[in-house]
């Protein structure tokens, strides 16, 4: 227990440090390459933190461990929406450019309604489960994500033209990004591994560890980057990073674990499937309540309050 102890707080470390690394590569070459802080939350850092959810999501589809492939996504997803923003809308309200509310949270709000759409096979009234075509499906809306935000790091360039251009090398750029990323990595499995042991060895259920532990844990580089970020007063990071983290988990993890095995859909996550789709919805008209474009502390403060519930919920439902 004592070990398992100082190998979480070594996790920690490898994690608050990480994100601090990440953070300064990635806005720093969002200068050098006059790129939106938003854009490169969306890209470089949103895939960077989302490696943990695609391992553990390869691992289990290739087990055929279907309730761990949905229950990881749907969770990570909730908890980067509710609990991730909720705590960093506190400590710092959060400003959203406008062309996020326009595009991204749209998008964001799509990939919930085609995953529920495909996984209960609605559209093709078959057995319910993500198919290969299915997966394909949403490869390929993932590659027209990834066109949009090509485009849109075009139009930056053209709009930033004026803007200062750091002069940090680009090896020692990509040396914070690579050295950010391997430490989130390292420091979420340190985490979430001797987490799981300690709470097993308490006598807490595999169950109740993976809906809270796990889901946790593999979010947890997507809450110390979206933290150090807000505290630096990045929020176009911040946001970046959750929207983008959840459209990667959905377009681009699943279809790769559906690929690897194709993975049957229990129905009863269709109850988190409608808060993840409300909470979207949710941050969409927050953005026209209270500071216009903005993620108010009060809003953030009802984000995280959900998740509580939410949380709660699902233990008092199993115990």
């Amino acid at each position: 227990m004592i070990l398992q102890g100082i190998l979480i707080a070594i996790g920690f470390v490898l994690l608050i440090k990480g994100a601090d690394w990440l953070v300064e590569g990635a806005s720093t070459l969002a200068k050098k390459y006059k790129v939106s802080d938003m854009v490169i939350g969306l890209t470089i850092v949103a895939f960077g933190t989302s490696t943990p959810e695609l391992v553990v999501n390869s691992i289990a589809s290739i087990g055929s461990h279907s309730d761990i492939v949905y229950g990881n996504i749907i969770g990570s997803n909730i908890v980067n929406l509710f609990l991730i923003l909720g705590i960093v809308g506190i400590i710092y309200p959060i400003r959203v450019p406008s062309i996020t509310v326009r595009n991204e949270m749209p998008i964001s709000i799509l990939a919930v309604g085609v995953l529920y759409l495909l996984s209960n096979q609605i559209l093709f009234q078959q057995q319910s489960q993500l198919s290969r075509i299915d997966g394909l499906i949403l490869l390929l809306m993932f590659a027209g994500f990834l066109y949009y935000v090509f485009q849109q790091m075009k139009k930056d360039r053209a709009l930033r033209e004026d803007v200062h251009v750091h002069k940090m090398p680009g090896w020692k750029i990509g040396l914070y990004i690579f050295g950010g990323l391997t430490g989130l990595v390292l420091g979420g499995k340190l985490v979430v591994d001797n987490a799981v042991k300690i709470a097993t060895v308490i006598g807490v259920s595999e169950k109740i560890i993976g809906l809270t532990i796990v889901a946790i844990g593999t979010s947890l580089p997507e809450l110390v980057t979206s933290v150090v970020a807000a505290l630096k007063k990045n929020s176009d990071i911040a946001l970046g990073n959750i929207i983008g983290s959840n459209i990667f988990n959905v377009f681009f993890i699943l279809s790769v674990s559906s690929f690897i095995n194709p993975v049957n859909y229990n129905t009863s996550f269709n109850t988190d499937l409608y808060l993840l789709g409300i909470g979207t919805l949710m941050l969409f008209v927050a953005m026209f309540t209270g500071g216009r474009r903005k993620l108010d502390r009060w809003e953030a403060a009802i984000l995280l309050a959900i998740y509580l519930l939410y949380t709660g919920w699902l233990i008092a439902k199993e115990v």
